[in-house]
């Protein structure tokens, strides 16, 4: 949180130009100044830190009114379709297509033909996916029995036609939710492209907090008050506690009107007006088409991945469940730091490709991966050191054990070693898109399934082996699981960095190499400091540790590794902290 506030102080009005963002003054006026991607990544990080802390807020809301049971079950297989569409559509894909082809039209064609793109993609967007959501609403029975089919083939449990029946309304109530999600998608893309990045990065802390406020106000209201707990997966719940899931459920489809409609003042702000035009053979909308269609495919084979990797752990008991808490925890700092400057360095990119600016391209790329190493690195060594606090703190609680957190842990440090490469390629697969080339990222993401799919399982049997004990009788092969998806991430990180040096001459890895040399060691000294005061204070806590104890065995082990970073990177001479820093100094001087 420190280091955001640097960055955001640092840069805000100040004179930070290296990796900059024309932004026009209107829509007609020239190019008149710069907002940096530092700056903007800042902003953006704020916002998705905050998003992500509701969004664990939310789950927490679901866990202590609905439970891990009937209800729960049917909430999650109900929103597994929309939320899959989310990712394929919604999820960076649409968004970086678009910003490429409409970037292009502002500086090639006119201002006025790149605000009829907009309109276009708008409409034609939305007739595709309202067709997609009635069909979806039609075939939910199919989805749900398909979703839920014999629980994965064993004949010793069956999925409760009643749990079906509910599921089943949940997924015909939610399916409108990826219209509206992906809709504001579009949005995000034209406001980034605009250099306006706050509105659209709090779109998803919009989402959050509607989904909680109404979804618990609709559950009270339609349950009459009261609803039991649900904790068993066969026992049908009581009409008012199946009311209340659905109350959330239409909850959630208000949080994604939310996420859409905070961004409407300022897409007409900047100048967008809507028409009811609709065209799917102009050219700037084929062009669209044609970079998004890759980047739905790569999007699609990341959750293969993610599908694998569940069938892989099936066998391992917990071990889905282990796996899943500590892809959670690593996502955090991934979308605070990649997404975030992955977002913010898209329309930067895209109007330097525009303009075949390739040595500035190069740069701007180049200063994005330093501040995504500067930003991604301590983040893995920190949760791989304090990776037991962190989850104690936050999940050991009733049915969450201290077995349950070691366990979970050791998932988390496997999954943390590629944290740098996931954020990184948040970052690289974009620049792709920027020059025109959605298939190269796409080839590789495939190809990385084949690579995926057998080191996942050797991964999983070699460290079944080590570790075993009564209590742990398949060892630690669930992070071996979790350590073939960091070995993967770093393989296509190293693939997507060669093919970008093919196609832009350099990418100035020497220039990367040495920041990341710098940020290692001064990571490291951090990682010792870490250690070394939860060591001293887990000794001095001793017995049943409370809230506040857990508390203080976090926190407090954070703030001195923050510190010893901080005076670390500045013995080194980090380039990115030391121009934060300096800034710093200058408007505190002024």
């Amino acid at each position: 949180m420190r280091l955001l506030f640097l960055l955001h102080l640092a840069c805000d009005n100040s004179g930070c130009h290296s990796m900059s963002v024309p932004e026009k003054t209107d829509e007609n006026s020239p190019p008149a100044k710069t907002q940096s991607v530092a700056r903007s990544a800042s902003i953006v990080s704020i916002a998705v830190m905050f998003s992500r802390v509701l969004g664990l807020v939310r789950e927490t809301i679901f866990a202590k009114y609905f439970g891990a049971g009937f209800l729960y079950d049917a909430f999650i297989v109900g929103f597994r379709i929309p939320n899959l569409l989310r990712d394929l559509f919604a999820e960076g894909a649409l968004s970086a297509a678009f910003v490429k082809v409409f970037t292009d039209y502002q500086l090639k064609n006119s201002e006025k033909e790149a605000w009829r793109l907009a309109s276009l993609i708008f409409n034609g967007l939305a007739v595709i996916l309202s067709v997609i959501c009635i069909a979806g609403i039609f075939l939910s029975p199919l989805f749900v029995k398909l979703i839920t089919y014999n629980y994965l083939g064993d004949p010793n449990h069956y999925y409760p036609p009643e749990k079906a029946a509910l599921a089943t309304l949940l997924m015909q109530i939610m399916f409108p939710f990826i219209l509206l999600v992906a809709l504001a998608a579009l949005a995000m893309g034209v406001l980034n492209t605009k250099g306006r990045f706050g509105i659209p990065a709090s779109a998803s802390t919009a989402f959050n907090i509607a989904s909680i406020v109404f979804g618990i106000g609709l559950a009270y209201w339609l349950s009459g008050g009261a609803w039991e707990k649900s904790v068993d997966k066969i026992v049908v719940p009581s009409d008012a506690a199946q009311w209340a899931i659905i109350g959330m459920s239409i909850g959630t489809l208000i949080g994604g009107a939310a996420q859409l409609l905070i961004q409407i003042p300022s897409l007409f702000k900047v100048g967008f007006r809507f028409s009811w035009s609709l065209s799917f053979r102009d050219e700037g909308v084929r062009r669209v088409m044609r970079l998004m269609g890759p980047a739905i495919i790569g999007t699609g084979a990341i959750q293969v991945k993610v599908l694998v990797d569940t069938i892989v752990a099936s066998g391992i008991e917990g071990g889905a469940s282990w796996l899943s808490y500590a892809f959670r925890l690593m996502q955090f700092p991934i979308g605070v730091f990649g997404v975030a400057i992955g977002t913010a360095a898209i329309p930067a990119l895209s109007r330097l490709a525009s303009e075949d600016n390739i040595a500035k391209f190069r740069s701007t790329l180049s200063d994005a991966m330093k501040l995504v190493l500067l930003l991604a690195v301590p983040s893995a060594c920190g949760l791989i050191v304090l990776c037991e606090p962190i989850i104690a703190l936050i999940y050991q609680r009733g049915e969450f054990t201290a077995f349950d957190t070691n366990m979970t842990a050791w998932a988390l440090i496997a999954y943390s070693v590629g944290l740098a490469a996931y954020a990184a390629i948040k970052v690289v697969s974009p620049a792709f898109y920027a020059l025109d080339d959605g298939k190269t990222p796409m080839y590789i993401s495939l190809a990385s399934i084949l690579v995926h799919v057998p080191a996942s399982f050797g991964m999983m049997q070699l460290l079944s082996t080590v570790g075993v004990t009564p209590e742990r009788p398949n060892g630690f092969g669930h992070a071996g699981v979790a350590l073939a998806t960091s070995i993967v991430a770093t393989v296509n990180l190293a693939a997507l960095m060669w093919y970008m040096r093919r196609k832009i001459k350099r990418i100035n890895a020497r220039d990367i190499f040495a920041a990341l040399v710098k940020i290692s060691i001064a990571s490291l000294v951090m990682s010792a400091v870490a250690y070394g005061s939860y060591f001293l204070l887990t000794n001095y806590f001793v017995g049943e540790k409370h809230l506040w104890v857990r508390l203080v065995e976090a926190f407090v082990p954070m703030a001195f590794a923050g510190i010893a970073f901080l005076v670390a990177a500045k013995l080194l001479r980090i380039e990115q902290l030391e121009q934060l820093i300096g800034t710093v100094r200058k408007k505190l001087a002024r």
